[in-house]
Parts: structure tokens; sequence; C-alpha cells
């Protein structure tokens, strides 16, 4: 891997924000290390752990740049730092529960370069215990303000493996121009985590950006490493921060025209949850999505009084099925 200077400058930066990873940080890294693609640098931003996961991390990894919060900022907070120190002209997102192929980085770099007319890349997400199971091929947004990993949990042998548009990648294993990620004001540092990545895809597309699944970018991936994928705090954030991106984004005919599904998806929601012993988590994440709504609002407005898209091209993209949502218990997770 190569070391990087003022004079030598990395093509991308690999970002890893790790929050008590001590399970599955180092195979991270040396999934890294074997990147055939060599012109990056890793920045690990380390938020509060408290599982001694980064200690003395540069002397095992002298290669590796460390960053240590002292408190847990949030997942979206984190990327944030990291893209503000990065010297790379590209920013790639990687979990530290998420393993990279060796040709990972190279099929990201090819892509960015034959398919122009695309902004930003999703990666193959794999599932890490599951083999030959997909984990994600780009998200999914429908129209109610959910969102979902295409594919997730179906056997990758069924799927055609090309390259395809999709609403956005999942943060686990993205990647974005850093100077577009930092234009666009990085993630919503309000959401702490979960959604961040969808909010992000939803405000580049309304200024007229694209993003790609590359299916060659394969990542094997655990997911949920942290908190468990059916827990309290991966329910909480997710529903709260999914009522906020459909108030912020949603352009101004469609946040109308949609609102009686985004507001039945909500409902159902809670009832489904109050069946699974979540009531009181689901309820709160509602209460506190309304109300935090003034500020989100507000945000609102700033987003689109500079949308450049016509509203009916980012309704193309979405997901319309009213009944999808429903089919099966899509919850999404890092």
């Amino acid at each position: 891997m190569k070391k990087c200077c003022p004079e030598d400058l990395p093509l991308i930066s690999v970002i890893i924000v790790n929050w008590n990873g001590a399970k599955f940080l180092a195979k991270c890294l040396a999934a890294l290390k074997a990147q055939t693609f060599k012109s990056f640098e890793i920045i690990i931003i380390d938020n509060g752990s408290n599982d001694r996961s980064v200690d003395n991390l540069e002397t095992t990894w002298p290669e590796v740049r460390v960053e240590r919060l002292k408190k847990n900022k949030g997942f979206a907070a984190a990327n944030n730092l990291g893209a503000r120190l990065a010297k790379g002209t590209w920013l790639a997102l990687i979990n530290y529960d998420a393993f990279p192929t060796p040709g990972w980085l190279q099929a990201l770099s090819d892509a960015s370069i034959k398919f122009s007319e695309f902004s930003f890349f999703a990666s193959y997400l794999v599932m890490a215990e599951r083999n030959n199971y997909t984990d994600g091929m780009g998200d999914i947004y429908n129209v109610c303000g959910m969102a979902w990993r295409r594919g997730h949990g179906k056997p990758m042998d069924i799927f055609k493996q090309k390259e395809i548009e999709v609403f956005g990648p999942c943060a686990a294993a993205a990647f974005y121009p850093r100077e577009l990620f930092l234009k666009a004001g990085g993630f919503d540092e309000d959401y702490f985590c979960y959604h961040e990545d969808v909010d992000m895809a939803f405000r580049l597309r309304l200024q007229g950006h694209r993003c790609l699944f590359v299916p060659d970018a394969v990542v094997k991936h655990v997911g949920s490493g942290s908190h468990g994928s059916e827990s309290d705090f991966v329910r909480y954030f997710s529903h709260r921060n999914l009522v906020w991106t459909y108030v912020k984004n949603m352009p101004g005919v469609l946040v109308w025209w949609y609102l009686p599904a985004h507001l039945l998806f909500n409902l159902i929601s809670i009832f489904w949850f109050l069946g699974r012993g979540q009531g009181n988590t689901i309820c709160r994440a509602k209460k506190d999505a309304m109300l935090g709504l003034r500020k989100v609002i507000h945000k609102r407005r700033q987003i689109q009084q500079t949308r450049k898209i016509h509203f009916t091209q980012i309704k193309t993209i979405m997901d319309r099925h009213w009944i999808n949502p429903y089919l099966k218990p899509h919850y999404r997770t890092e």
C-alpha cells in the first residue's frame, strides 16, 4: 500500500468510521491492504470506542491515519470529518464490518472513467456470513419514504451482473467525488446515523447527479456489526430519519401527491412494531421526527430553491409501487 505525501497525493481517500469494531476492523484493513489499486489513503474516524479497537493502531498499520473522537458523534458527523481531512479526489466510504474484495477500488475507479455521465457509485454488497447471497446492489427509494437495498437477501445467481442506474449507494461501501460531497454539505449530522446516505443521494439527484451500481465492486458485508439489525437503536434512527428525508427532499408537487402513502406507511409501521414489542421505540421515533420538523422544513426550503431538475425526473428513478414496502420487511440497515 502506497504511503502518501503532499507531492504524491492519493486518488482515493478510504474513510472508515469505527465504533467498538474490534471484532471486524483488522479484517477490513487487511482487505484494503490487498487492493490491486494502490493510489489511496486510509482515514479511520473513531467515534469514542471503549473496546480498545484503535489502541496503538498506528503501530500495526503505520500507513493509516486515525482520528480519535472523545465521544460518539454519529456516523454522519464522523464521515464528514473524514471527508474534510481527505486528500483524495474521490471518497470511498467503507464500514468497519465490510471486507472489500481485491478489485473493489479498481472497479470503482474504472467505472468513474468509463461512465462519466454518472457522478457517484454503489458497490455490490454480498452477505459475509451467507455465501452467495446478496446484501445490496444499490438503494431503492419508494415514494412512501421507505428505502431498502436492492436484491437484499436473495441468491446472487438470480441477477444479471451488469451496471445499472440506482437511486443511490448504501454508505457501507459508497463512492463519491470529494468536492461534490463537500459542496452538498456532507451527510446531515442531525441524522446521527441511518438514512443519511439516502438523504445525500436524494439531494444529489435533485441537483441532477446520477448513481451507478458497479457489479465488479464487490464487498462482503456483515451489517449492523455494533447494534444488530433488530435493535431499538436501529429502529429509532431509521424511522425518525426516513420522515425527515421525505419532508426535506420530495419536490413540492410530489410531496403532496404521495403524502397519503407516506402517512399510511408510518401508521402501519407503528402498529407493526407495537405487535413486535418495540412500540415505545417506534412511537418515540415518530414523535421526535415531528418535533424536528421545523428545522427540517427550513432545510427543505434551501434544498428545493436550488433544485435543478424537474420533479418528473426524480419521479422516474423512485419506486412507485405502493405495495412493495409491505411485501417483505425490508428494514434497511448499514
